[in-house]
């Protein structure tokens, strides 16, 4: 873990990134069709305005708000969500990455180099060979799942957890590890299949099983999310390019989402974690609903009972995880205590 003194005096390197950002959005902007895109697909721009938001200050990606936008309430194909997730947040979670170095944030940069390795093998794997082979509906219900359990938990230990500093002195390796772990398994399925994902799994690993400060967990996760992006991005490129409609919201909701990640980052130090956690959560069990309503008809009553008790199985799991946490907190502090 590195503890650097925020420097304000980089972030020209920040203004720099922006510049050439949307210097090149506006020489695209010259295409008629480029134009006509934007104005086609004005509707996730605004969407985009609390999605880089929720990018930028919480352990979700952009995509946590544009996947189910999309997918959900719009019916387009899973698989443009995830490919337009991987676009939107290789601009807006990379320009809060920039940004969040340039402050000199703390970082838990082994976890953080793990699970770089860990993507590195499973993301690409996961694009390749999973991802086509999960049916639509299971895209969406594994998304939202998932996402339902992480708002259930914030919901009933958000205290907690904010209350949760410094570390229970795990080492760099452990936590180079467990990082590893997370990248390969999450990237192989969940980011792989939803575009999302790698965010929450650190951060959860962080906070709940080695008892990292959020400040440091979160901006942690936002640049590991940025990294996934890009390297989804390169992989997705390389296997034939995006699904067909990616290319006209990305570029109505780019321009928002390069400001507004960044915005989130800092505007999260002012205001406080609480309000937008808890808004959050709310949000990952109102998808929930919604993806179960929407999908009814398909999955049926036994499905429905399925997904219920698979929020179960992560809530369980995700509670596991916490005991670890608290029982290795538990026991460094009875070491430091003899």
């Amino acid at each position: 873990m590195i503890d650097a003194k925020k420097r304000p005096g980089l972030l020209w390197i920040w203004l720099l990134w922006l510049v050439l950002f949307y210097g090149a959005w506006l020489f695209l902007m010259l295409t008629p069709a480029n134009a006509a895109d934007v104005r086609e697909h004005g509707s996730i721009a605004l969407a985009m305005l609390f999605g880089s938001y929720v990018a930028g200050s919480t352990p979700m990606g952009g995509g946590t708000v544009a996947f189910p936008i999309l997918v959900l309430a719009y019916g387009l194909p899973a698989a443009l969500g995830r490919d337009f997730s991987f676009a939107i947040q290789s601009i807006g979670m990379t320009s809060a990455t920039i940004f969040i170095l340039c402050r000199r944030q703390r970082l838990a940069w082994d976890m953080l180099a793990g699970s770089m390795v860990g993507s590195l093998i499973g993301l690409p794997l996961g694009i390749v060979w999973v991802a086509p082979l999960v049916p639509t509906v299971w895209v969406k219900l594994v998304f939202a799942v998932f996402w339902a359990a992480f708002g259930v938990l914030h919901l009933a230990r958000l205290d907690e957890l904010l209350a949760t500093s410094g570390n229970a002195g795990r080492s760099g390796r452990q936590e180079f590890l467990a990082g590893a772990m997370a990248g390969f398994v999450g990237g192989l399925s969940i980011v792989a299949v939803t575009g999302v994902g790698i965010d929450m799994l650190l951060y959860a690993l962080l906070v709940l099983a080695f008892r990292v400060d959020p400040k440091v967990a979160i901006p942690t996760s936002v640049v590991a999310m940025a990294l996934n992006s890009l390297l989804g991005v390169a992989v997705r490129q390389m296997e034939g390019g995006f699904e067909p409609g990616v290319w006209g919201n990305w570029l109505a909701a780019a321009p928002v989402v390069a400001l507004g990640a960044p915005f989130g980052a800092l505007a999260v130090g002012l205001m406080g974690r609480r309000p937008t956690l808890l808004f959050v959560a709310f949000l990952c069990v109102l998808q929930f609903a919604w993806a179960c309503y929407h999908e009814r008809a398909t999955l049926g009553a036994a499905g429905l009972v399925g997904a219920c008790a698979a929020v179960v199985v992560c809530l369980f799991a995700l509670d596991r995880l916490q005991n670890v946490g608290r029982n290795l907190g538990k026991s460094d502090s009875a070491q430091d205590n003899e």
